[in-house]
């Protein structure tokens, strides 16, 4: 009897033992890296930041560049008559209506106007250019492309020019927009009918008829780029290529870890937070400026975290982006 009462419970002792034995590959928790992986931790650190975007130019004479509407509204434009000779004031070409009251749009004191970019009682947005002008002299200009474009849009406070070989480093002040332009247009003046020309007849001729002035001749279509002047003393050669840089944004003391650290793309990203029992958590930060070495980390971390290297894995085609920068300072 006791052999037959033994066999079956050994049986289920077997079963038992079975069932606690792991029959697939190892669980392992998805919070901790993998066995064997390197890992190395690093807490943020504090350094200021500039970015500094380099452009290919060159010295032109006469270029053409564009006035943007100051507001959204509509545009009226005014009767510029050809100027005699090149202006020491600013003319004022246009008029942008909002809430009934006017905003001015000038060609500054140098420059002559050039063209309307869009028709006249039309419905403009805020930036968008709406006159070209040309200024008489030297300037010197950069064509950019499209992803240049929006990072130096609206940061051209502070442009540096070198020439090859010649004058530079020095400031360079930023004429109008770096959007593309359309031709622009210059309306005829009224034709003259029999009746205004008896009228001139009876008129006596108190002074010397004036030689008829040349018709203006309206600018031409022009892609991205940068239009800036250099200061009176610097010596300018026509076609000389210069080296234009575009500070895009600087951040005193940023709050910077490595770019390894990241995943994401610029203005968002997501870096792993090593916790105390050795797991990491992901978290969301907001990122800013990078010298391809360190990023800016605008929010979400206060600093004292420890962060995994390499950071959390993002799906295909997320790449973490940002532009050129120098650090500045110690």
């Amino acid at each position: 009897m006791r052999k037959i009462v033994l066999a079956p419970l050994c049986a289920l002792v077997t079963v038992a033992v079975a069932a606690c034995s792991p029959s697939g590959p190892e669980q392992t928790n998805p919070e901790l890296a993998p066995r064997g992986t390197p890992m190395t931790k690093v807490k943020p650190t504090r350094q200021d930041l500039t970015t500094k975007l380099s452009i290919s130019g060159k010295v032109e004479m006469n270029p053409t560049f564009g006035l943007v509407a100051p507001v959204a509204g509509q545009v009226r434009y005014f009767d510029v008559p050809a100027p005699n000779g090149t202006p020491t004031k600013p003319i004022r070409v246009a008029t942008v209506w909002k809430d009934q009251q006017p905003n001015y749009v000038e060609v500054p004191a140098g420059s002559t106007f050039s063209g309307r970019l869009v028709d006249d009682k039309a419905t403009v947005t805020a930036g968008m250019p709406i006159a070209s002008a040309k200024h008489v002299g030297y300037a010197i200009v950069g064509d950019i492309d499209g992803q240049q474009a929006y990072k130096i849009n609206g940061a051209l406070t502070d442009v540096v020019v070198q020439i090859k070989n010649g004058p530079g480093p020095f400031p360079c002040a930023v004429l109008g927009t770096i959007a593309a332009l359309p031709q622009g247009t210059v309306p005829e003046k009224p034709p003259v009918t029999p009746d205004t020309k008896d009228e001139k007849k009876d008129q006596p001729q108190q002074q010397p008829q004036q030689p008829q002035q040349q018709p203006q001749q309206p600018s031409a279509s022009t892609g991205l780029r940068i239009v800036c002047t250099a200061p009176a003393d610097v010596q300018m050669i026509n076609g000389a290529t210069a080296s234009i840089e575009v500070t895009t944004g600087k951040s005193a003391q940023a709050l910077v870890v490595p770019v390894e650290a990241v995943a994401g793309q610029q203005g968002k990203g997501k870096v792993d937070v090593i916790q105390p029992d050795g797991s990491r958590r992901t978290i969301d930060v907001v990122l800013g400026l990078t010298d391809g070495k360190v990023i800016e980390v605008k929010s979400g971390l206060t600093g004292d975290e420890e962060l995994a290297v390499p950071g959390p894995n993002l799906p295909e085609g997320q790449q973490q982006g940002g532009d050129q920068t120098k650090p500045t300072g110690p």
